[in-house]
């Protein structure tokens, strides 16, 4: 299986202060998707290519482990027994003590092989994109995995990360899929694969998760946010990815910090400000820096969309949020120029951060200019 010899590296598929996708055993929220490939499967149609697609971070590389835990622990359809055809299954669900689930976390399970970034041409670092080599690879696997007849399933995590020529690599394969393999593309844009690609798969579409769905995920990776889970998951976009950042900075108090800022437009409370942007330009609070950004630009973005729809978010990610919004965003003519200081105020943090300019300074000239928009 791909991936052991990479040991020292950091997994590019792991999300940063959460369990690996192969180490997390239920999903929650995605019902719908999980019943529409069983139903595949128990109808004998089986598609050789699926591709996993929604938000980043709503559980398309847990489900693809699922789905190929599941796949490589029932490689064979179950007879008709004395009363019949057994009921097909109603989940993915596998023993975690099976041995294909212990193979899998450990990373050994030959009939599995994990197609994601390698190292750079150094070895020291990841490489930014997934590279022909590493498609090169699963050629490999399939030519050494092919005697034992058994089931060969592909993960791909993540397929927007293949460059020209890894795709077209993947794309033959697609083409011309080896028998009894099923591969699945974990794809947060599928719009940048090409439509070939697109083509070849039958598409399995992830939802975002509600308050009660983000909770139970949180809690199966070990998080127990403070604050309000409807908060949480709205500020999320219901992500789980999203959310566990957010927990593990503080996002939720560090928004509520900004829209009690914002309340007090267009006079400005300037010292409020000065305390906001220190708080973020501290040494060691890149992290948070970087989510405050992010969080500006998602706060414009909701502004934009209050006054483009006439109707303040339905639920608040801040106390005040909805208030503060119906002020500043009264009509569709205000909402066009949050929407054109979202996209200009966007560009400048991330040319300034990517520069190393002083984080403080660039988050008050975001705070100013945000203040001559609002008219003050």
């Amino acid at each position: 299986m791909s991936g052991m010899s990479e040991e020292a590296l950091p997994e590019p598929d792991r999300a940063e202060g959460a369990p690996h996708p192969r180490e997390t055993g239920q999903i929650f929220g995605q019902e719908a998707a999980e019943a529409e490939f069983l139903d595949a499967f128990a109808s004998g149609r089986l598609h050789h290519g699926w591709l996993l697609t929604g938000a980043e971070g709503v559980g398309k590389a847990t489900l693809a482990w699922r789905i190929a835990r599941f796949l490589l622990a029932n490689q064979t359809p179950a007879e008709d027994g004395l009363f019949g055809a057994p009921p097909p299954p109603a989940s993915l669900d596998v023993d975690p003590e099976h041995p294909v689930a212990r193979r899998l976390r450990a990373l050994s399970e030959p009939g599995l092989f994990l197609l994601r970034r390698g190292p750079n041409d150094k070895g020291d670092r990841l490489a930014q994109e997934i590279r022909v080599s590493e498609v090169r690879k699963l050629a490999n696997f399939f030519g050494l995995s092919a005697a034992d007849g058994g089931r060969r399933v592909v993960i791909v995590d993540a397929a927007d990360e293949l460059n020209t020529q890894a795709a077209n690599a993947l794309l033959k394969m697609l083409e011309e899929p080896p028998a009894r393999t099923v591969m699945l593309l974990v794809a947060h844009q599928p719009s940048r694969l090409l439509p070939t690609i697109r083509s070849r798969c039958r598409m399995l579409r992830l939802s975002p998760l509600g308050a009660p769905d983000m909770a139970r995920a949180l809690g199966q990776a070990g998080i127990v946010p403070e604050g309000d889970p409807a908060a949480l998951a709205e500020l999320a976009g219901g992500s789980v990815g999203a959310a566990v950042r957010l927990a593990s900075l503080d996002g939720l108090a560090l928004y509520a910090d900004w829209v009690a800022l914002m309340e007090s437009l267009p006079r400005l409370d300037r010292p409020r400000a000065l305390r906001l942007a220190e708080r973020v330009a501290a040494r060691g609070a890149e992290a948070r820096r970087d989510l405050m950004f992010s969080l500006i630009h998602l706060f414009l973005a909701r502004l934009a969309r209050s006054g483009a729809t006439g109707a303040p978010p339905a639920v608040e990610a801040a106390p005040g949020e909805a208030a503060l919004m119906a002020r500043l965003a009264p009509d569709p003519g205000r909402a066009r120029a949050w929407a054109a200081l979202a996209e200009e105020a966007g560009g400048r943090a991330r040319h300034g951060l990517s520069v190393n300019l002083d984080p403080a300074a660039l988050l008050l000239d975001t705070v100013f200019r945000i203040k001559d928009t609002a008219g003050g």
